[in-house]
């Protein structure tokens, strides 16, 4: 999918904290790769401002968190500071991993505009984000 200015879709999949399982997040940059995304992987145990810094530097339009050690209720609301004070929070944060369902409401006002839990299939992934990147940039006629 591409945007109207000619790019494809930029989603930056990030590993924050210290939990060192990636294999979900190989499988789901894998899957928006070839879906027909630009996708950047930044790798294991990142830290907020690694996060921030590396999609503005990217230019993306989505960052995918996905986290499985628990420690969402205290990163997820320091990446949307973050992305606030650089004015960049019109980039779709979504959330993948164990995220308790007590913890979604603060996930969401902490800019999360969706969780996607173990078992979630890919093509519901996938189609989030076309959808709302869609609604934020618009699409080229034709894709």
């Amino acid at each position: 999918m591409m945007l109207r200015n000619g790019s494809l879709i930029r989603v930056l999949v990030a590993k924050p904290g210290l939990d060192g399982h990636d294999r979900g997040a190989k499988i789901i940059a894998r899957a928006l790769r070839d879906a027909g995304m630009e996708v950047i992987y930044t790798g294991l145990r990142q830290t907020p401002e690694m996060i921030v810094s590396a999609a503005i530097q990217e230019d993306v339009d989505c960052i995918g968190l996905s986290i499985l050690s628990g420690a969402h209720n205290g990163i997820v609301p320091r990446i949307h500071e973050l992305l606030k004070a650089q004015g960049a929070d019109d980039i779709l944060l979504v959330l993948g991993g164990t995220i308790p369902a007590q913890d979604e409401p603060l996930m969401k006002a902490s800019g999360v505009a969706a969780i996607f839990g173990p078992g979630t299939p890919l093509e519901t992934t996938i189609e989030f984000i076309r959808s709302n990147v869609k609604e934020r940039h618009g699409f080229a006629t034709g894709q």
